[in-house]
């Protein structure tokens, strides 16, 4: 890990900020820095955006988004499931380092907390005088843990504390800081106030009060991860009809009623049109929110970063292979290989990023922290990332060496990508040593043909690289004992 205290000089702050103060805020303070908003879809694909491709989504603000900004096309996730990829965004480290490496459940509700020593980059942008809001869903810290949001650096929290229970989109209840807030209509078994709606119009809220500080908004939005339900409105009703499809029928006590079981997926007539509709709420989302900005004479001094936290899903009648939702790449969610982690990533800045820039630089979500540090003044302390803010501004952008991920699941799993070279290795808990896979991916993007035999003192490298990389975690250690 490095250890990083970056502060702006003058010469980078004014270049960044020269765009900055909008041309119709005649009536509104000028800021120092700009406000941050940043949306994470849940398990949206590589290819489930029009600008990456996607043919039977339409996401007309999302493209619109990318032709005003840079579209990174080597952007990973944190992890290849929820709760440690948000760890890895909210502390800098990879999930070699980072506290929360998998999907750890606290019964009744919520996750493994962050230990109170994880300082986060909430915590780094409120030091430094912003507003901080988070509006989705949460994961890291179950209700008055150390890791509750509230104790994470946010000023404000509305949504799902537990990602368990964001399996439904018709909740009882939803958090908003440390108490309850019970939905109109809904009592788990009724189906009135859909939740990511609700969440929406908080986050539009927190714009508008926040419109004369500088102010942090965290979107976690909660679909298109499963359960696949959404109003029964235009947007649904655009997609009903278009395509072939087969009914998804969910086990007992799925389904809205006397019987429901929280954490199951619900029955769906209609899969595709389902999931179709939730990628196209997403982009109506983004759009409400480029609005109200405009609106509020804030757009030139705010950057939107759009991402998704991992690969899409095969659960609950999602069928990933029909929308090409992985671009074409190899595998999906809960797998390493790179539709499992590399994701859509749209940075806006009018006024500062170059119009319809794409960009090949090989990130990931660790260095979101370095990045908006360097960018808005705040100290830190270690980190596995390297700040992109030269990448976004057409400068001079240092590269990582190599990229680490480990997964906690099936048997544990680790990957490693230098530059284009890509090394897997599978069943990590029943054996640490085990083979590696070795993909050229320059000439071999789909990851298709292991050229590990042909490479031996490059497998030996990456191996003893898995070893060294990873810090042993009493939590998550592939299911090994440590003192």
């Amino acid at each position: 890990m490095m250890k990083n205290r970056i502060y702006l000089s003058v010469i980078i702050l004014a270049l960044a900020l020269s765009g900055c103060v909008s041309k119709n805020a005649t009536t509104e303070p000028q800021q120092t820095v700009p406000n941050i908003i940043y949306i994470l879809a849940d398990d949206l694909g590589y290819g489930d955006l029009g600008s990456y491709g996607q043919e039977k989504i339409a996401t007309p603000h999302l493209d619109q988004l990318a032709n005003d900004g840079i579209r990174f096309t080597r952007h990973y996730s944190g992890s290849t499931v929820c709760a440690p990829s948000r760890s890895v965004l909210m502390t800098g480290l990879h999930t070699g380092h980072t506290p929360i490496r998998g999907n750890q459940e606290v019964k009744p509700e919520g996750q493994w907390p962050l230990p109170a020593s994880a300082k986060t980059l909430a915590d780094g942008l409120k030091e430094v005088g912003y507003v901080t809001g988070a509006f989705g869903k949460w994961g890291l810290g179950y209700p008055g843990s150390e890791g509750d949001p509230v104790n994470k650096g946010f000023d404000h929290f509305f949504g799902y504390n537990c990602q368990r229970y964001a399996h439904r989109y018709y909740p009882e209840y939803l958090w908003e800081n440390e108490e309850k807030v019970y939905l109109e209509g809904n009592d788990w078994t009724t189906t009135q106030t859909y939740a990511p709606d609700l969440i929406q119009q908080k986050t539009l809220d927190f714009i508008r009060e926040n419109r004369d500080t500088s102010f942090f908004a965290f979107v976690p939005i909660v679909i298109p991860h499963a359960e696949l339900i959404v109003p029964d409105d235009d947007i649904y009703q655009n997609y009903l009809g278009k395509f072939s499809e087969t009914p998804y029928v969910g086990r007992p006590g799925a389904d809205y009623g006397p019987a429901l079981v929280i954490s199951m997926y619900c029955s769906q007539e209609n899969p595709h049109a389902t999931f179709a509709a939730m990628v196209h709420r997403i982009d109506q989302y983004v759009g409400e929110i480029v609005k109200v900005l405009e609106e509020l004479g804030l757009s030139d001094n705010t950057i939107i970063m759009f991402t998704s936290d991992n690969g899409p899903h095969l659960e609950g009648g999602a069928d990933p292979r029909f929308f090409n939702s992985n671009g074409g790449l190899r595998g999906f969610k809960r797998d390493l290989y790179e539709g499992g982690v590399r994701v859509p990533f749209i940075v806006t800045w009018p006024g500062t990023i170059k119009q319809g820039s794409v960009s090949d630089h090989q990130s990931a979500f660790w260095d979101v922290l370095p990045t908006l540090a360097e960018l808005t003044g705040f100290d830190y302390g270690e980190t596995d990332g390297i700040s992109f803010l030269p990448e976004l501004l057409g400068r001079e952008q240092p590269k990582h060496e190599f990229l680490y991920w480990e997964f906690h699941e099936m048997g544990g799993k680790q990957a490693i990508l230098m530059d284009e070279w890509k090394a897997i290795r599978l069943n990590v808990g029943k054996d640490p040593n085990g083979p590696l896979e070795l993909y050229k991916l320059e000439s071999d993007p789909f990851e298709e043909d292991n050229v590990a035999d042909m490479h031996p003192d490059l497998v030996e490298s990456f191996a003893r690289m898995m070893d060294e990389e990873r810090e042993p975690s009493p939590k998550f250690n592939f299911g090994r004992i440590t003192n």
